[in-house]
């Protein structure tokens, strides 16, 4: 064992990154590590058994609420984790980061509406998130707001989306249906395929658009085809204008620490003001939530945690090894597998290709 947590330790003196890791070792037991940033998530849970306990390691608490792992915890950042197959739980802090940085946008768009990481209820701060939104639609409308319905991009947005209605005292509508069986369209290769697949995976319903002044409400925005097709979707079934309201600030720049995202050109936001992104999506109007204000509705159900991996908005990268070189670096990878052909993969845990981990 104790080499194992050495070999560990030697690990994270070596990568940087964002990474939590599961192995097993046959005949021995599993192991779990998370960087030390914590950046990404990891939680270990156990579950009574007739002999003693059930260990599970898990990026997200729902994982193990749906199998009767009530009993879980945090791995620590830099923390690791070995429990054997007779059950015993070895636990060692092997790295001390300077700063702690869960990355905020698993709570803006990838985990579930009803799982807790780092102490974290993912509903709780996607409520906070729409009351901030709300403040921000005031500012930015004014005394000239003229929205009639509030309808949410299903599903990630609908939590916000229901605490915005409510506090702008505007009626909340279900105007999309969704097709269950359509992955993610973000990480989808291809502007076409993307588009294409916006149109299979949301039906826009006349009832709630027609003649009607709509705010759509979504996670956030990333190349902006899919919130094109969106609001092109509104226009269609009778909206006399869409205005468009996003649960994160503007996304200007690529994740590095494991979420499959494009290059800078492809950002919609990237080098554009919010102006120029309503232009470029179709929509009459469109409303970012502020940084500061995004960070606070989470950080306001944890305040240990006083900072978070929000890289994408502000290109603050906290391992402090990115710089220009290494994104060119990085996109020319990308473009690379773009011509090759990538592979469409759904999930809530994107990872970036082996060749986009990043050695010191």
């Amino acid at each position: 064992m104790k080499h194992i947590f050495t070999a560990i330790k030697d690990l994270h003196l070596q990568v940087k990154g964002g990474y939590a890791c599961v192995a097993m070792v046959a005949g021995y037991g599993i192991i779990g590590i998370r960087d030390p940033h914590g950046i990404r998530p990891l939680i270990m849970g156990r579950r009574k058994n007739p002999a003693g306990y059930d260990y599970m390691l898990a990026s997200e608490s729902i994982v193990l609420d749906s199998l009767g792992f009530t009993d879980y915890e945090d791995v620590k950042p830099g923390e690791a984790v070995i429990v054997t197959q007779g059950g015993n739980v070895s636990r060692r802090q092997l790295i001390v980061a300077d700063k702690i940085t869960p990355c905020i946008f698993e709570y803006v768009y990838f985990a579930r509406q009803d799982s807790i990481m780092d102490g974290i209820s993912v509903y709780k701060a996607r409520l906070s998130m729409g009351e901030a939104l709300a403040d921000q639609v005031t500012r930015s409308f004014g005394k000239d707001m003229d929205i009639d319905v509030v309808i949410p991009v299903p599903d990630t947005s609908r939590v916000a989306a229901l605490q915005l209605s409510r506090k702008l005292n505007i009626v909340y509508r279900e105007g999309f249906n969704k097709n269950r069986y359509v992955g993610r369209t973000f990480i989808m290769p291809g502007q076409q395929t993307r588009r294409q697949n916006v149109r299979r995976k949301l039906n826009a319903m006349a009832l709630e658009f027609h003649g009607k002044n709509v705010l759509l409400v979504d996670d956030s925005i990333v190349r902006g085809t899919t919130s094109k097709e969106i609001i092109q979707m509104a226009r269609d079934a009778g909206a006399k204008k869409v205005y468009f309201a996003s649960c994160a600030p503007p996304i200007r720049y690529p994740n590095v620490y494991g979420i499959d995202m494009p290059t800078r050109q492809e950002l919609v936001a990237h080098n554009r003001n919010v102006e120029q992104v309503a232009e470029e999506i179709g929509a009459d109007k469109v409303v970012f939530q502020d940084l500061d204000d995004l960070i606070q509705s989470v950080r306001r159900f944890n305040p240990v945690i006083e900072a978070f991996d929000t890289s994408v908005f502000d290109q603050y990268y906290v391992t402090g090894d990115i710089d220009d070189k290494y994104m060119e670096k990085l996109e020319g990878v990308r473009n690379e597998d773009d011509t090759k052909g990538r592979l469409n993969i759904d999930s809530d845990s994107v990872g970036l290709p082996n060749s986009f981990f990043h050695k010191q």
